[in-house]
């Protein structure tokens, strides 16, 4: 790779590492500090004039910092005459709010996505954004990659009996992604509808209809105040009832959760105690980019309904973390994100990692 330059931010330094290795190359030397107030302070060590520049930063806990620090990175190399700057983002960050939720809300994704143009992004590859048409926010080529044949693999090479396996989607948003998946591997998929209603009504069919049209939002994310530090939950009220419906047959077989992300667990381990009650074997938590707040790996741990939890190391997941759970599969996604960073050099079409695994 000729007139390159790979530089990787201080968010996941392990899948940097793990990228150049695959690609025989060295990364960039750059220096990444905050000065007292905490301001972020880039400073490119290498010319970086007329070169092919690509930038890997993902979604991180400390996600303004990362966010900030990768805007600098493109905005020093884009002063600093790079020919292309390429910014290779595993996980998008704000990628959850890419639509109003309330009436006064923000599309923060789409702020992200204008403040990346300013600071002079000519291209972003990505990894299975929350919301796929969220590649309509930018106005430079985005390439969104996908996880599911790295994940269709460790399924067929790790897990017995997986042809007989049903993929459940926790939620009628997520029904496009688990269909997919379950095409890959021609198996059953399943669906599972939380009904959130007052009490003495029922949801009408259509309404049920309209949910599949709806994207998939995780509900079980953590938040907290920003004054306070405080976690926010939400209370149901009095008079408002949750149910669950399953949709399809797990009679002993094998289910695989599947979902883009897993940040609080809650839903995901309510899917399984739901799954084993209807009588399915084994369960797995499948999701491409392991967020994990709070104590949520020691939740699952502590599941007897969840047999292994399998996500990508597109989040950096802390090894006292993972010391944690010892259900805990991380997949190595950074064989496609190196070949979509070689294809791209050379101009030659990334569309094979849509559908394999790179050898």
């Amino acid at each position: 790779m000729r007139r390159t330059k790979i530089f990787g931010g201080s968010s996941h330094p392990e899948i940097t590492s793990l990228i150049t290795t695959r690609l025989g190359v060295e990364p960039g030397a750059v220096k990444l500090s905050q000065f007292k107030n905490k301001e972020t302070s880039v400073e490119i060590g290498v010319s970086v004039r007329n070169e092919d520049v690509f930038i890997i930063q993902s979604g991180s806990p400390k996600i303004n910092d990362s966010l900030m620090e990768l805007l600098i990175m493109i905005n020093a190399c884009k002063g600093a005459s790079a020919q292309r700057i390429t910014a290779v983002i595993p996980y998008f960050p704000y990628s959850k709010q890419s639509k109003k939720k309330k009436h006064r809300g923000a599309i923060a994704a789409k702020l992200v996505a204008n403040i990346m143009a300013i600071s002079g992004v000519d291209h972003i590859i990505t990894m299975d954004l929350h919301a796929s048409q969220m590649q309509g926010f930018f106005n430079v080529p985005v390439d969104n990659l996908y996880a599911e044949p790295t994940v269709a693999k460790w399924i067929q090479e790790h897990v017995q009996d997986w042809e007989d396996g049903v993929v459940v989607s926790k939620n009628a948003g997520g029904a496009k992604r688990v269909t997919s998946l379950a095409d890959r591997l021609n198996i059953d998929f399943a669906l599972i509808h939380m009904d959130k209603s007052r009490r003495g009504q029922v949801s009408r069919p259509e309404d049920i209809y309209n949910r599949l049209e709806e994207d998939d939002d995780d509900d079980d994310s953590s938040m907290v105040d920003a004054e306070t530090g405080h976690e926010i939950h939400r209370a149901e009220t009095a008079d408002e009832t949750s149910m669950m419906t399953l949709v399809g047959d797990v009679q002993d077989k094998v289910c695989f959760i599947v979902d883009d992300m897993i940040d609080g667990c809650h839903s995901f381990l309510e899917a399984a105690d739901n799954l084993v009650s209807h009588g399915a074997k084994q369960v797995y938590i499948i999701a491409t980019h392991g967020i994990l707040s709070g104590n949520s790996l020691r939740q699952i741990e502590e599941c007897t309904n969840v047999h292994k939890i399998v996500v990508t190391n597109t989040y950096p997941i802390p090894i006292e973390k993972r010391a944690i759970c010892r259900k805990l599969v991380i997949l190595d996604i950074s064989p496609t994100l190196a070949e979509a960073i070689r294809r791209t050099h050379n101009g030659e079409s990334i569309s094979y990692l849509f559908t394999q695994v790179p050898k």
